[in-house]
């Protein structure tokens, strides 16, 4: 178990870091929380964050710096909880902060862990999928808005000590699993977020709208295949999505009128069941912020450029979401017709 006393600090002050850090502090641990912004800092501290939602309504007060540059000492254990566009900057900033045995967790949307550990040693990295939603209401006012559960591992799936110790921590915000394909979960989100996302902030609709429209569903399942080549010629095992419910490669294969209908109605039902969510890149670009689309369809862009994988749609994506975020395009589900050609 780790020590009530141990240093834990939250880099990331949005619903998910924000949340974390506010049940963990319930449980007994006792994390600062770097919030990048001073009056985030200071309504953290007091009256707290206030989190609301499926969890009940609560407010609790945490240690909160501005900056990490504000932190003292050496630190035992790193949730890194910025956006994909900030992990770098963030980590090298830790760097003066860490000791040899020092454990940073990535809570990053994308597949961040093989850049962050160029920075900070490989060794010092745990990967982590978030797999329950939240959203930030206001300043320090945060919501969890969906169940689910955290799933971590050794990115470079070995035995880990730390495991268990993490997952008893994480426990108190959210069942945890321990997985051994760690990289396989990561991916497997990656192609969630690369079809919900992107065609998210491409149209600007909730996921109930977007997947009630044709195109946008052909869409999905064309994204989805050029991501499940590219895992392939990178030897990734993609593990199922949702809990386990929903497998890629059991849904992409086949052919035939039959299996085209199971796959838009398993779309259907996953629009229809989820149909309020609004793309977190949306929101980004409604706050006048970056997406995270480099983290996202561009990594399997890159991947499969190294790799010799093409992957055309998951370019045209990435390509007009970084109109869309220069004011070269509007949001529009019309874009999907010209995602079509």
């Amino acid at each position: 178990m780790i020590s009530k006393e141990a240093k834990i600090v939250f880099v990331g002050a949005g619903a998910i870091g924000g949340i974390t850090a506010a049940f963990i502090k319930k449980a007994g641990w006792d994390p600062t929380l770097v919030c990048k912004h001073q009056e985030t800092a200071d309504l953290s501290m007091f009256p707290g964050v206030h989190v609301a939602g499926i969890k009940g309504d609560q407010t609790i007060a945490l240690k909160a710096v501005k900056n990490i540059s504000d932190l003292s000492g050496h630190q035992d254990l790193i949730f890194l909880a910025t956006k994909a566009n900030d992990c770098l900057v963030a980590a090298h900033s830790l760097l003066p902060f860490l000791k040899p045995e020092s454990t940073v967790v990535s809570l990053q949307n994308g597949i961040c862990e093989d850049a962050l550990g160029e920075v900070l040693g490989r060794e010092r990295v745990i990967g982590c999928v978030v797999g329950w939603g939240a959203t930030h209401r206001g300043v320090a006012d945060l919501e969890a808005t969906s169940e689910g559960e955290f799933v971590i591992g050794n990115i470079d799936h070995k035995p880990d000590d730390r495991l268990k110790p993490i997952k008893e921590m994480l426990d108190a915000v959210y069942p945890t699993r321990i997985s051994d394909n760690i990289m396989g979960e990561l991916y497997s989100k990656l192609i969630i977020n690369a079809c919900i996302n992107s065609l998210g902030v491409i149209g600007g609709v909730k996921l109930g709208r977007l997947l009630a429209n044709t195109k946008a569903r052909n869409k999905f399942f064309q994204l989805m295949h050029e991501a499940m080549a590219v895992a392939e010629a990178m030897q990734i095992q993609v593990a199922p999505a949702g809990g386990g419910k929903l497998d890629y490669y059991k849904l992409l294969a086949g052919k035939g009128k039959f299996a085209d209908l199971k796959r838009y109605l398993t779309i259907r039902i996953i629009g229809f069941k989820y149909r309020r969510i609004k793309s977190s890149s949306l929101q980004s670009l409604e706050r006048g912020r970056r997406t995270e689309i480099d983290y996202l369809n561009g990594y399997i862009c890159e991947k499969g450029k190294a790799l010799g994988v093409p992957t055309p749609l998951n370019d045209a994506v990435r390509k007009m979401v970084l109109e869309i975020e220069n004011g070269q395009r509007p949001v529009s589900l019309d874009n999907l017709d010209e995602l079509a050609n």
